[in-house]
């Protein structure tokens, strides 16, 4: 029998083997779902960075190499580990924290922390639907318009996502292929022009707009700095997330196959063909070097030649962002149901879709990077944590351990700091790379800290999966 266990911990039972299936028919498909979201792909073009050029600044090809090292690093760092201790344990990621984050540090950290920032993701993604909608209707960003559809579609999802998965399941697997047809389109008609794509004269025209404010220039270090930033930070949550997603898989090939397809192949084909088509926009003529940078969505009217047209594929876009919203809501009221169980959830939730409609409503959603960098310092250090753990472990899961873990604690602690670094003002430098660094350091602290005896000793469990 488990002693000294909570609920939670000792009630978990691992996903037996007959409830497992392929890669191709979870894994996989379930992270191409969110790589292929809309909102992630959009601002690759830019990088929402004030650079000159954006991330075309130094070529495609310097681009498009970030985007493959960044997607890599999603499925190497963040997605492995996690996964691996999902398929090997059989448990949620509530129940495997444990072993990082001790059995009461376990319910805050990682699976209240979880449950707390998808209201985030809630809020995100209303924002930029409710955009893309109010926009195919001639509706400027924060309108009126804008916040009531935001709001409107924030609380529908959540609702649903309270009420459960039967209800956005079916059609799930389907509206992802929406936005793969719009970028294959987008980039059949724009594809000539890519190889007439002239970076230099983006940079000299781009630079004339923003005399004002002209703070750094196209550089190598940082197209591949603020891609890391951008691809890894959103991606942090969802790796974390890969040891719910291992639970339904076989053995290591599906969990290996399942991310190198979902995590990598999916981020390496939305970022880059995103980027492509913008590049081929300006070299083909469709858009002027001297016409500012802004995100993919906002040409496809000039794209195909009519504006209804473009007005048609922002709806579409909209529409299979929609699941993506009702996921959200579901993961943030599994983990805030198994962290605070005596309270109805109906309140809980309805707090977190208030504070996601908030964030709407006074524009802070719409501040993508930030978000991402929010994310990825929060959840870096925790993907970082759990893979030295997993290491320490002789790459099995070790089980529950009691209280607070120290080890896993500080070292969340002080990468979080170092993911966080660049919001405080009076920073003596910028942070290169957060989410990576935070990750790094999580990692690090964790694997030392552990070897000089800080971590909280183990518990027996009836099952380790």
């Amino acid at each position: 029998m488990a002693t000294n266990l909570p609920d939670y911990v000792s009630l978990a039972k691992p996903n037996p083997a007959e409830n497992r299936a392929a890669w191709w028919k979870n894994t996989a498909q379930t992270y191409a779902g969110i790589m292929l979201w809309f909102v992630f792909w959009q601002s690759i073009p830019t990088g929402d960075a004030a650079l000159p050029g954006g991330m075309l600044g130094c070529g495609v090809a310097t681009a498009i190499a970030a985007i493959f090292v960044s997607a890599f690093l999603c499925y190497l760092l963040f997605y492995l580990a996690p996964a691996m201790l999902g398929m090997k344990s059989g448990l949620s990621l509530t129940v495997v924290g444990t072993s990082t984050y001790g059995t009461t540090g376990g319910f805050l950290m990682p699976g209240f922390l979880m449950g707390v920032l998808q209201f985030g993701w809630l809020a995100v993604n209303a924002y930029f639907s409710g955009l893309l909608l109010a926009g195919a209707f001639g509706m400027e960003e924060m309108s009126s318009v804008h916040l009531i559809i935001a709001s409107l579609w924030a609380i529908a999802a959540a609702f649903i996502g309270l009420k459960g998965i039967k209800y956005v399941a079916p059609i799930a697997s389907f509206l992802p292929l929406i936005p793969v047809v719009i970028l294959i389109v987008l980039l059949a008609k724009t594809s000539g022009g890519i190889a007439e794509f002239d970076q230099k004269e983006l940079v000299t025209q781009q630079q004339t707009l923003t005399e004002g404010a002209k703070t750094a220039g196209a550089s190598t270090y940082g197209v591949f700095n603020i891609l890391g930033l951008y691809i890894l930070g959103f991606f942090a949550t969802a790796g974390a997330a890969g040891c719910n997603m291992g639970t339904a898989n076989r053995n290591r090939y599906d969990v290996h196959m399942g991310g190198l397809v979902g995590v990598f192949g999916a981020t390496l084909f939305a970022a880059t063909l995103s980027l492509l088509v913008y590049a081929g926009a300006y070299g083909s003529g469709i858009l002027a070097y001297d016409a500012p940078l802004g995100n993919t969505p906002s040409i496809m009217g000039a794209i195909m030649g009519n504006d209804k047209i473009g007005s048609i594929f922002m709806t579409l876009l909209a529409v299979s962002a929609f699941p993506s919203a009702c996921f959200a809501a579901l993961i943030a009221a599994d983990n805030i149901k198994t962290t605070l169980p005596k309270i109805n959830p109906f309140i809980t939730c309805g707090i977190g879709t208030l504070a996601a409609i908030a964030l709407i409503l006074s524009g802070k959603a719409g501040q993508a990077a930030a978000v991402f960098t929010v994310i990825g310092a929060s959840f870096g250090p925790i993907c970082g944590a759990m893979t030295a753990d997993y290491i320490l472990s002789g790459f099995r899961w070790n089980g529950p351990r009691a209280g607070f873990n120290p080890a896993g604690w500080i070292s969340w602690l002080v990468g979080f700091v170092v993911g966080a670094f660049n919001f405080i003002e009076c920073r003596p430098f910028d942070m290169p790379c957060p989410p990576l660094l935070a990750f790094v350091v999580g990692f690090v602290l964790y694997f030392l800290l552990a070897k000089m005896g800080l971590e909280s000793k183990s518990l027996e469990m009836k099952s380790k999966g």
